[in-house]
Formats: C-alpha cells, sequence, structure tokens
C-alpha cells in the first residue's frame, strides 16, 4: 500500500531527527528545515498532511500555514510547537490548522492525531478519480491526458490550472481569483505565469474543436466545452 505523504517543516535537527526516524517506517516523510523551502515543496509537490513547526527561518508557521491554506483549504494542518501560550493555540487554529501539538508530546499521540486526520480526508473525498476533457480522460492526481492512443504528461500546474477549469466550466473566471486559487497571490509575475499555463493547455487541447479557453479582457477567462 503507497504510504500517506507527510510535509514536515522544523528548523530544529535534533527534533527533525528523531520525529522523521520515528515516523519515516508509517509515512513518507518529507523534511524542510525553514518556512520558504516547506513552501515551495508544497507548491511543486502532493502531500497529505502538514506538520508545521512556528519558530522557523525564512517564513514562520503561521506564515506558512496562511500560504498553504490559500492554495488548499482541505489538507491537514498540525502544528507542533514550544509555544504552549493559549494566544499561540488560537492563532494556530483561527489560521486553518487542525490541531496544535505542543511539545514536549509522544510519538504515539502524534501518530494517532495523524491517523485520525488521514481517514477523515479520505473519508470526506468524493472527488471524481478522473474527468473527460474532449476524447481525453483526465487524471488530475498523476497529471495525465490519455485517449486511446496517446498519453500526454501535463506539468502540476498544468493539471492544477485545467482541474480548476473543469471544476469551473462555463464560468466567468477572473484572474485575481484563478491566482490566488492556483499560486495563492495574484502579483504581476504570478499573472505572467498564468498566461504561459494557459497558452501550453490550449495548444495540448488545439485539437478538440469542442473545448475553448476563452479570454475575457479586462475580467479573466471562460472555459467551455460542448456536447458534454
Amino acid at each position: 500500500m503507497e504510504k500517506s505523504k507527510i510535509l514536515y517543516a522544523e528548523d530544529d535537527k535534533t527534533i527533525a531527527f528523531l520525529i522523521q526516524d520515528s515516523l519515516e517506517s508509517y509515512y513518507d516523510i518529507n523534511c524542510y528545515s525553514d518556512g520558504r523551502s516547506a513552501l515551495d515543496a508544497f507548491n511543486t509537490q502532493s502531500f497529505d498532511i502538514c506538520l508545521l513547526d512556528i519558530m522557523m527561518p525564512e517564513l514562520n508557521g503561521f506564515e506558512l500555514a496562511q500560504q498553504i491554506r490559500n492554495k488548499n483549504s482541505e489538507i491537514p494542518i498540525i502544528f507542533i510547537s514550544a509555544k504552549a501560550l493559549k494566544e499561540d493555540r488560537i492563532k494556530g487554529l483561527k489560521l486553518g490548522a487542525d490541531d496544535y501539538l505542543v511539545k514536549p508530546f509522544s510519538i504515539e499521540e502524534l501518530i494517532l492525531k495523524i491517523e485520525v486526520f488521514l481517514k477523515r480526508t479520505k473519508r470526506t473525498d468524493t472527488s471524481p478519480l478522473k474527468y473527460k476533457v474532449g476524447r481525453y480522460d483526465f487524471d488530475p492526481k498523476n497529471y495525465i491526458l490519455q485517449d486511446a492512443e496517446n498519453s500526454i504528461t501535463l506539468t502540476q500546474r498544468e493539471s492544477e490550472l485545467l482541474l480548476y477549469f473543469i471544476r469551473n466550466k462555463n464560468m466567468v473566471l477572473k484572474r485575481q481569483d484563478i491566482l490566488k486559487a492556483i499560486w495563492g497571490d495574484d502579483d504581476y509575475f504570478m499573472g505572467r505565469s498564468l498566461d504561459v499555463f494557459i497558452s501550453r493547455l490550449r495548444k495540448v487541447l488545439a485539437d478538440e474543436q469542442n473545448i475553448l479557453i476563452e479570454n475575457l479582457h479586462g475580467i479573466g477567462f471562460r472555459f467551455s466545452e460542448k456536447n458534454i
């Protein structure tokens, strides 16, 4: 059985080693020593749950959790911190964390909490595994468009953008809403990236005459598909 994948952000090397060593028999745990590298990993990989320390360089745990929540409202987040003040717990939970563990704690307690949230996520995930896009079957988890003869592997960002379009088919989508949903930000450089990825999707789907990614000047885009 494939192991659940954990994003673990912790700048204390000793604690990081102990937790990673204790969990790696059960999970695919990926450890990052600062908030920025953890965010970069989250933006380029797929994870099932996040374990976040708070006091970290680059981005602290609160800032990292906010960025993660801007991109994904469903993934479980557990704070692991020596900060035991009630105000810190409340702040973490208000940012969208699912739980808050104060150091020191037992590994058994951590595993129990991880399992609770992983089971809850799997139980509530009712999204289709695949979608029809013209003649293609689209597998967003593995970033693949496939028909009877061809298989096209998309980048993660292309796959996320196509999935967002499919879920919001025939709707007028504002640029800033797309950027915040996919990139977590709507600044100029992210906007340029959006244009590049939309251009790539148009090339991939160029032979699909029933599919249109329409540019609505000054507003955003509309993804439409006929005969569905």
